[in-house]
Formats: structure tokens, sequence, C-alpha cells
């Protein structure tokens, strides 16, 4: 729609995670430099959480794409499996489901492990949205971690998951599979200074190459609209473009900021939470005050 308007091969802040779209953030960078070194030097399992939006599919497409031709990956999207269909998945994704005959998922995929590793090449599981995983489901990971030889881990597991997945990891009937966790990293929302970065890279990456586009106001009202959410900061930036495009606009101003979160529900219901939060703050320091003044009277 506005692609041409502004002289872009493509739309910038699309929601698909798109890994031509990395934008190498301090916190994102250093999530992938983990995740790169922890599976280089064989370490068996690595898990990797943040809140909805903050990037974690395309970290874990991005590692994907890094990842050296040794390696063979097997990606999970939706692990919401029981303990016999995850499995199955994994030998699905091996390319073995001939070899199955009855429940011998964990022995097939053994021997897949054990060929794999005499050939010199590693294998690496990567479960996205792993808070999804059934406890139940969890003890055919732990399964899975088992599997090594006397001198290392036969597979790599790495589990990307949103907050709810510590918390389902810290269930004492799994402490086993929790102790076997060797990295474990935080992705954190966006700074406004790193905001910055991103908006004007996600650009750059469309093709674009005039003037600044988001002015200073803008970038700080995205801030305030998004929190420094990567899928808020793509969804905000979209919109404010559409209407700058059809107000025959060029740049970006604030007003477009606001118009599009007023339009945005995530960003409404979350801007109602934090202004219940100030009130309340507010009620109970006035009440604190009134104690301390009545008491001083008396």
């Amino acid at each position: 729609m506005y692609e041409a308007y502004y002289g872009l091969s493509e739309k910038p802040f699309s929601l698909t995670p798109d890994t031509d779209f990395f934008v190498r953030t301090l916190n994102h960078q250093e999530a992938l430099n983990v995740l790169l070194v922890a599976l280089r030097s064989g370490d068996g399992f690595i898990k990797l959480t943040g809140e909805v939006g903050t990037g974690k599919t395309l970290i874990c497409r991005k590692l994907l794409d890094q990842l050296e031709d040794h390696f063979d990956t097997i990606y999970i999207p939706n692990p919401y499996l029981t303990c016999q269909e995850l499995l199955k998945a994994v030998v699905e994704e091996m390319g073995l489901l001939d070899q199955i005959t009855g429940d011998n998922f964990l022995s097939v995929i053994n021997q897949k492990l054990i060929d794999n590793a005499r050939s010199g090449r590693q294998t690496v599981i990567l479960l996205d949205e792993a808070q999804s995983l059934p406890v139940e489901s969890l003890e055919a990971i732990r399964l899975l971690s088992n599997l090594e030889t006397e001198k290392s881990k036969l597979v790599q597991i790495v589990l990307f998951g949103q907050p709810e997945l510590d918390r389902k990891l810290a269930d004492s009937s799994i402490r086993q599979l929790r102790q076997r966790i060797v990295h474990s990293f935080r992705l954190q929302n966006l700074s406004q200074e790193s905001l910055d970065m991103y908006v004007q890279q996600r650009l750059q990456s469309a093709g674009y190459c005039g003037t600044r586009l988001f002015d200073r106001k803008a970038i700080m009202q995205l801030y305030k609209g998004s929190a420094g959410v990567p899928r808020l900061i793509n969804l905000l930036c979209h919109k404010a473009m559409m209407l700058s495009y059809a107000g025959a606009e060029f740049q970006v101003s604030a007003r477009h900021i606001k118009q599009a979160a007023s339009d945005t529900e995530q960003v409404g219901s979350r801007v109602a939470r934090q202004n219940v939060i100030r009130q309340t703050a507010m009620i109970a320091g006035f009440a604190v005050f009134l104690d301390i003044l009545l008491r001083s009277v008396t």
C-alpha cells in the first residue's frame, strides 16, 4: 500500500518472523550468541524465555540459519503434544516414520542419534512455544536428554517459551529435568535507544534510504505505547505509516503514533492497567499522608 510512497521494496514492520529483518540489539544479539556458543560447545540443555512478542521465534529461526552444516536440526513449532505424540513428531522430522513398529519411538531416535554422532554430526531439537508442553510431555524431553555416550550428549535440546515455562519447570515432579538445563537466558524489552535503532534498521532492510522518517518525538511516543515490545513496535509503526500515507504526509510524528495506539487493543489495555496502578498508588500514598497528618493533630 505505502511501499512505493516511501520507496520501500517491502513492508518493514510485518508481524511475521522474517530473519532478513533481524536487528542486532544488544539483548537479542546476546541471546543468539549464548545459544550458538552453547550448541557449538555441545552443552545438552538450553532454555530461552521472554514475554509475548519479544522475538523468541525470530531468534529461533535466526539460530537455524546460522548453525553450521554438521548440525541436524529438528524444529517443533507447537509442542502441545502428549509424550508419545512428541516422540512421534521428532521421529517424523528425522524422516524415520517407516521404522516405527508399535511404540519403539525412543529406540529409533536413539539409533539415529548414535549414527549421527559416529559421522560427526550434532543433533539439535528446538521446541518453540515450550510453555505449552503438558507436564507429562516433559517426561519425553527428559528421556531424550538421557541419551548420551560416555563422553558427550547425543542430542541437544533448546526450549523457547514464555515465562510460564519457568513456572512449569519449577514443579518438584520434574526437578530432574530442571537440573539438566545448562544455560538459561531471558529476553528483555527494548530500551528507548535500542527501539530507535530497531526502527531505523527495519526501514533500511526494507530499502528505505531517505531522511529520518520517524522523528524523535515519534520514537518517544512509540516507546511509551509499546513498552519496547518488538511485536507492538511493528504493529504501531505499520499503522502510523498508513496514517501518514493516508494524510499525504511523509514524516511519521508522535501524533500518528498516538492515533495508531488508540486503535490498538493490546496497547489500550496495557495503558489502562498502568493508569489503574498509578491511580491506586496515588490513593494509597494520599491515605498514608492523611493518616500521618491525623496522628500529628491528635
